[in-house]
């Protein structure tokens, strides 16, 4: 059993690492809005799954002009995540001022309920907008970075399997490490990103030290959701097929990333979202030969929501969280 999961540990780990950075930088959408208005945005998962529509639609659109061709697939890539990452940042803009700022001082109960309602809402209108315009809400993209690359890891080491990936995993690994980077960046090193720390410390005081709080948190809405959206892309681009609803369970396991992480914690939802994607690909192809065939690769997703209920019962704060005492 341990030769077999040794085998299989080279794939495992390309694919995790695949999976894991998207987890990882939609996460990040979780925890920064978290970290300021302490709300579950759960229609981070949807702005996620309009991000890969912008995308894909992009693609298709650019790649029917002739003179796209003679242009290097990756500028072509760099110009859609640009240009999707700012459609979606305004998308999430503009749900935080529609729906959550004049619920803002309301219970939490409420945005919450707001957040699941949007998430419906963004699933029909795209779906609808899919239907109408190719007849089917399944979308598949063009193909774009589709050659296979093989490791020989059994030259290393009669023990290990080769593995294969195409070059679009280096591009999805690449681009999410840059985008995660530049985000812990721009929070820690810059103005705005001391402003948005500040408000996430303490709203009222930092109001009263000139920050404009509404100001911020747009910011704040404008960013997780340009990050999601590009995710979006980076997804459509690796996995191909895409459906209205890719944002529902992948959107949850984000959340878990973020759980996991420590929720409220950039660095953490990063860690997070890695060690979920890692976990959950041994799972995968692992949990058959783990429980003699009772369980199969399908049960990947009930592995994830388990580490979810673990953690939450035996280290709530996450691994990098710190606890926090309740203001009375």
């Amino acid at each position: 059993m341990l030769l077999e999961m040794l085998q299989s540990l080279p794939q495992v780990l390309i694919d995790g690492l695949a999976l894991g950075a998207v987890y990882a930088v939609v996460a990040l959408g979780y925890t920064m809005v978290y970290g300021i208005l302490q709300l579950i945005n759960f229609a981070h998962g949807e702005i996620f799954m309009t991000g890969a529509f912008i995308g894909t639609a992009f693609f298709i659109l650019l790649m029917g002009m002739g003179w796209v061709s003679s242009v290097p697939q990756i500028v072509v890539l760099i110009v859609v995540l640009v240009v999707t990452a700012c459609l979606t940042g305004l998308l999430g803009m503009g749900i935080e001022r529609v729906a959550y700022r004049p619920l803002r001082n309301a219970p939490r109960l409420i945005p919450l309920i707001t957040a699941i309602g949007i998430s419906f809402i963004l699933q029909d209108v795209i779906r609808f907008i899919a239907e109408l315009s190719s007849g089917n809400y399944i979308v598949t993209g063009p193909s774009l970075f589709t050659n296979q690359l093989t490791i020989n890891f059994s030259s290393i080491s009669s023990i290990f399997n080769d593995a294969s990936f195409k070059t679009s995993f280096l591009i999805v690994l690449v681009t999410a490490v840059i985008l995660m980077i530049s985000l812990d960046y721009f929070i820690n090193r810059t103005k705005w990103g001391t402003a948005m720390r500040a408000v996430a410390l303490d709203r009222e005081t930092a109001s009263l030290m000139s920050i404009n709080v509404n100001k911020t948190i747009s910011i704040t809405f404008f960013i997780g959701s340009a990050l999601g959206g590009a995710t979006g892309v980076l997804f459509a681009v690796q996995y191909g097929t895409i459906d209205p609803f890719i944002g529902f369970i992948l959107g949850m396991k984000a959340f878990i990333a973020a759980v996991l992480g420590g929720i409220g914690n950039i660095r953490g939802a990063m860690l997070g979202g890695i060690l979920l994607g890692l976990l959950e690909m041994f799972a995968s192809a692992n949990l058959s030969l783990l429980t003699g065939g009772v369980f199969g690769a399908e049960y990947k997703d009930v592995f994830a929501f388990s580490i979810l209920i673990l953690v939450l019962i035996f280290k709530p704060e996450g691994l990098l969280g710190k606890p926090t005492a309740e203001k009375v």
